[in-house]
């Protein structure tokens, strides 16, 4: 059964910025329900027609939050970045009415240690993260990067052409460059699960997986 068609549980956001609502929208399109506080009473207004529920509101408040009943959400995201204090003050509110998934976003790396510490479950820099993607793409081989943690990224690039002509299985990439392929597409066809007997051609694409030094390694050993 799809179960594109069921609705999720609602999500509760605070601060309607460019990161809030773009989030917001999206989650609207994946039949989410959205709560968004906003202190700002003109986004408000701008968000009232396409969002569940916008309440112009002041989150730093907890007794706010309280009138609105935000411990019956399972998640939430804080997604106010020009003020440090507000930001760290709604954020160690939700995570103090016990709700089991706080995200928030952070501006910087100590404001991401205020964050953390004061128990946010998952804290987001889209500045930062984005910059560092756009770095990896700018300077070198590849089509797309996303990285999990310090240490682990996937790739979507053109193959080394150690790799052309040849199968997986042959050239060996996890034993000698320690990244795995998990997928290749040839032109003008989908995406298939990567096997050790599959052949990779210069104009294929390829999915990898590895630490970020072994997979820039491997995307520049031309």
């Amino acid at each position: 059964m799809s179960h594109h068609g069921r609705r999720r549980n609602p999500v509760l956001i605070v601060g309607l910025g460019r990161f809030g609502s773009a989030l917001a929208e999206q989650l609207v399109k994946q039949n989410t329900e959205v709560l968004a506080i906003e202190r700002d009473g003109g986004l408000t207004q701008q968000w009232t027609n396409s969002l569940t529920h916008a309440i112009e509101a002041d989150a730093t408040d907890v007794e706010v939050l309280h009138q609105i009943g935000v411990e019956q959400f399972d998640s939430a995201v804080v997604g106010v970045g020009t003020s440090i204090e507000s930001s760290v003050l709604i954020t160690a509110n939700l995570v103090d009415l016990g709700i089991p998934r706080v995200w928030a976003k952070a501006i910087s790396s100590a404001h991401e240690k205020i964050l953390r510490r004061i128990g946010c479950h998952h804290v987001i820099r889209p500045e930062h993260d984005a910059g560092i993607s756009v770095a990896h793409l700018v300077s070198g081989q590849m089509l797309d990067f996303i990285q999990f943690n310090e240490d682990f990224a996937i790739a979507k690039m053109r193959p080394p052409k150690e790799l052309h002509g040849r199968s997986i299985d042959e050239c060996q990439p996890r034993r000698r460059h320690g990244v795995n392929i998990i997928g290749v597409k040839s032109p003008g066809e989908d995406f298939a699960y990567a096997q050790p007997n599959t052949l990779v051609t210069a104009d294929d694409t390829i999915i990898v997986s590895g630490s970020t030094v072994q997979l820039e390694k491997f995307a520049d050993n031309r």
